[in-house]
């Protein structure tokens, strides 16, 4: 489902994009050839988890976290580029503001990841239009560092096999997006983004299936931090009880403030590196 979602939002804007680019004259402002423009992108914000540990939107505790964007655009035609980014982001999650409180768990994760896509804006190039709205889809992957607190320390989940389950920590991550860009000067565009990111794997909170045998685990830190109910004075967790819920994987939610400066292409850097080496 979510990668018909992703391709339909590319096709969709490229329909329109093609519909707005048709009839476009060339004339009244000076033609650049939009294949090769590059652009350095930055962006923050915040960001927002969704997944087993959450039942629903609670306003008073969204777990929001930061989220850091760096990367670049390297533009493929007049509404088309292609584009690369570096991300950090934080999120969060404890099930005692959720209606599964009895369960008692919690986590929290600072993830890296790295993602490579297309941008379609509804706007060509050349048209120079001072907002332009824009729809984008992209591929990547992010490593998964769930920690949960015990006390006063936080510990590393993965490792313990909380479920008696060794998962992927570096699982693909398909997004899927929409922003509108204003531009402030020939070179500098300021604009906001909301990004969906849907990650091949519902170990993101390190929470997925159901309750294991306590036995099989390897030890009495797994145990504590596997079956939490105890804590809050609540029986333990019947084995095989839902622990959460594999058939809808996580995904976190970005909404930046984005800058984009424009650097050119390559022909004019060509120029410019030529213009210092041979001055008049």
């Amino acid at each position: 489902m979510k990668y018909r979602i992703l391709f339909t939002i590319i096709f969709t804007l490229s329909a329109i994009s093609q519909s707005f680019s048709q009839g476009y004259s060339k004339s009244g402002q000076r033609y650049v050839q939009p294949f090769g423009q590059m652009s350095l992108t930055v962006g923050l914000g915040v960001a927002y988890y969704m997944g087993d540990l959450r039942d629903g939107i609670d306003m008073k505790h969204l777990g929001l976290g930061p989220s850091i964007s760096l990367g670049g655009q390297f533009r493929l035609s007049e509404n088309f580029s292609a584009r690369g980014e570096f991300r950090y982001y934080q999120v969060k999650a404890d099930q005692q503001y959720s209606k599964n409180y009895q369960n008692n768990l919690s986590f929290r994760t600072r993830n890296p990841d790295i993602n490579l896509g297309i941008q379609a804006d509804l706007f060509g190039y050349n048209r120079h239009a001072p907002i332009n709205p824009y729809l984008f889809a992209g591929v990547g992957a992010t490593f998964m560092t769930p920690k949960a607190k015990l006390g006063d320390n936080w510990y590393s989940l993965a490792p313990l096999m909380t479920e008696n389950e060794k998962y992927n920590r570096l699982p693909l991550v398909f997004t899927g997006g929409i922003g509108v860009s204003v531009k402030t000067t020939d070179k500098l565009s300021l604009g906001l983004e909301l990004c969906n990111n849907f990650v091949n794997s519902d170990y993101l909170d390190d929470v997925s299936t159901t309750y294991p045998d306590p036995d099989a685990l390897a030890s009495d830190l797994a145990r504590q931090l596997s079956d939490r109910s105890p804590e809050i004075g609540l029986p333990p967790r019947m084995v095989g009880g839902l622990r959460g819920g594999a058939a809808v994987k996580d995904s976190y939610l970005f909404f930046q403030f984005r800058a984009q400066y424009m650097l050119g292409n390559l022909q004019q850097a060509r120029a410019r590196k030529k213009l210092r080496c041979n001055p008049i």
